[in-house]
């Protein structure tokens, strides 16, 4: 099969489910110019998971914008180093349960079963090409380089968004439901610590998000804060792009070793999250959070092969300063000088931190609004993300919020206290993008409850005609009964 054919069995299938019939939400105006019924920020996979679960719903009105120039959404060909994909190649998120859009079908149209059976994880390119085949197989309706700078609500049920970039249709567009699919850092904002930023010029360090000219770090001596997954990412593709050494800053004394999303996925713990009384999310999240996400084997490895490999274990950054061009950090096992340092201390998940939603954040409701946890585990960094619904919308501290906040979802990190990782791991995709359609499907629904009651009560297309002419008599059926 080639991928050709692949797409013609994607049209057969689809048309098999009826897929592509007509929209059914009533078209709106707003000041003479055309409602959005949808608008998904984020062209990533999230963004177009949710994009085609609306489409299978008959919700047609809808706009994906992303801020990135087209095939380069999301980090996988950014900012993400990894040489494959950490989950396990046989788990399935976008396809939404249609075998012919899985990643599987992708691979063996072009290079046929074996393929697939020799593939251990699915490396990160060949996964950013299979978004770029989903994305133009179902010919979602995605605008790039089309940037959110504001959410302004206008009552009523509608927002207001302010576009900025080269590729934006407008200054503005209105929507009824905006969907933030923002990704990793769509919650809150990355985390540099303030020691470092306010140590270091800025040319002496970068956080894992930014771009890195490695290029310009061959033969240089690199150091690596943090003891997560990114971290032996970044120290095995700087070591392979030809730096000299690359060191590893780690505060435990020990690597992380158990992975709980593996046991997640096979517990029902993802898909059946929600369903979890507060006190249950909060003690799943601190134990996760606890662990942390290890390096996968083959990257531990593929970056402990190179001579210039230096793992720090129990080893925290106290201090860093400007030394000899460079970079002293210094940590309880010495002092160490390096030539750039790169900052893998992940994120901050925070609304007050996304400058789109300055307007609506200081009604969101948090988790420290809401539950107490335990002393012994209580987590100011759990307690200010967002206390959301099971439909991924936030939810309001005070009455003038609601109405402000209404028709606003967040499919990206600031989900991950109320919804686990439905919304933050190719694992839970397939249980997370079903729960935010349906959620807006059903808001759209009631939103315009009357008209669509009212044609309901007014709908009088005759649809029996066995009376109409033909038959003009014979024994009474009076009385009888049939089946359609």
């Amino acid at each position: 099969m080639s991928l050709e054919a692949l797409a013609e069995q994607v049209k057969r299938d689809l048309e098999l489910l009826g897929f592509g019939g007509p929209g059914w939400v009533p078209a709106r105006e707003h000041g003479g110019d055309r409602v959005f019924d949808v608008v998904i920020v984020g062209g990533g996979q999230c963004g177009l998971g949710i994009a085609f679960g609306l489409l299978r719903e008959r919700i047609t009105n809808i706009l994906v914008i992303d801020e990135n120039p087209e095939g380069f959404e999301g980090p996988w060909v950014t900012y993400a180093r990894m040489v494959t994909l950490r989950t396990p190649k046989h788990l399935t998120s976008i396809d939404l349960g249609i075998p012919s859009l899985t990643f599987r079908a992708w691979l063996e149209a072009q290079a046929g079963s074996e393929a697939w059976e020799k593939l251990d994880k699915i490396p990160r390119g060949d996964w950013m090409a299979y978004l770029r085949w989903y994305r133009r197989v179902l010919n979602l309706p995605v605008v790039n380089e089309t940037k959110l700078t504001l959410i302004e609500p206008l009552g009523g049920g509608l927002h207001r968004l302010h576009l900025e970039g080269a590729g934006a249709p407008a200054k503005t567009l209105t929507a009824r439901k905006v969907v933030l699919a923002t990704g990793i850092q769509g919650g809150g904002a990355w985390h540099v610590p303030a020691m470092i930023a306010e140590s270091l010029p800025k040319h002496l360090y970068a956080h894992s998000s930014e771009p890195i000219d490695f290029a310009a770090l061959r033969g240089k001596r690199i150091g690596i804060l943090g003891g997560g997954a990114s971290a032996f990412d970044n120290a095995q593709h700087a070591l392979a792009e030809g730096a000299a050494e690359a060191h590893v800053f780690v505060r435990r004394k020990t690597l992380p070793r158990i992975n709980p999303i593996r046991q997640m996925e096979r517990s029902g713990l993802i898909e059946r999250y929600a369903a979890l009384r507060d006190a249950d999310k909060y003690a799943v999240m601190v134990h996760f959070f606890r662990h942390n996400q290890p390096p996968t084997n083959d990257t531990f490895a593929r970056a402990a092969a190179y001579a210039g490999f230096r793992l720090h274990l129990g080893a925290p950054c106290e201090a860093v300063c400007p030394e000899d061009g460079g970079v002293a950090v210094m940590t309880p096992q010495g002092r160490f000088r390096v030539d750039y340092l790169i900052v893998c201390t992940g994120l901050v998940s925070d609304p007050a931190l996304r400058p789109e939603l300055r307007l609506v954040e200081p009604h969101i409701l948090r988790w420290r609004d809401v539950y107490r946890a335990p002393a012994e585990i209580a987590d100011p960094i759990i307690d200010g993300h967002p206390y959301m619904t099971p439909g991924f919308s936030f939810q309001s501290r005070d009455e003038e919020g609601r109405e402000r906040l209404r028709g606003i979802f967040a499919f990206n990190y600031g989900a991950l206290i109320s919804n686990g990782i439905t919304a933050s791991a190719l694992s839970g995709m397939k249980y997370g993008i079903p729960r935010i359609v349906s959620a807006i499907a059903d808001e759209l629904f009631l939103d315009e409850r009357e008209t669509i009651l009212g044609r309901y009560y007014a709908y009088d297309e005759p649809e029996f005609t066995g009376l109409d002419g033909g038959w003009n008599g014979g024994e009474s059926v009076a009385g009888t009964s049939g089946i359609a």
